[in-house]
């Protein structure tokens, strides 16, 4: 039997169920905290397939852009230990005119809050690297799964 360490657990909200894994921390038994990165892509790699409809192709390419990333930030509220179960539900946020954010909000099944995270990709064309604004198809795209970030 294979066992899965992550994956879908609801598409609406789009919430990815993640194990931690005993190779994921320190010593002391704790995630590491340059693992959360990990989670977090891993959980948007998910959600950007899942609003292109799983066609295997990327969200950038689908719009005619390049996404590379603007900034990451991450605010912890809790630890992970090995077996830990975290839920990542993932969302659109703030759309501005040349880049977008992704949020993350990961939480133990019981709902205490482990972190929030926002990935900030910006637009670029892809044959000369440089910003572009978001594409109407992406930006139209991007609206269907627009939520105002909640504070703590």
């Amino acid at each position: 039997m294979t066992q899965s360490y992550e994956y879908v657990l609801s598409e609406a909200p789009f919430i990815v169920r993640r194990t931690v894994r005993w190779g994921d921390c320190d010593p002391a038994g704790v995630v590491y905290t340059g693992r959360f990165p990990d989670y977090l892509l891993g959980a948007l790699a998910l959600f950007k397939d899942h609003i292109v409809g799983g066609s295997g192709e990327s969200l950038g390419k689908q719009h005619g852009v390049g996404l590379p990333c603007r900034g990451m930030t991450f605010d912890f509220a809790g630890t992970l230990w090995p077996n830990d179960i975290v839920d990542l539900e993932c969302y659109v946020g703030e759309l501005r005119t040349r880049s977008f954010d992704f949020h993350c909000e990961g939480r133990r099944p019981g709902g205490d809050s482990i972190f929030s995270a926002r990935f900030s990709p910006i637009c670029v064309h892809a044959h000369v690297r440089e910003s572009t604004d978001i594409p109407a198809s992406l930006r139209a795209t991007l609206m269907r799964y627009v939520r105002v970030q909640t504070t703590r």
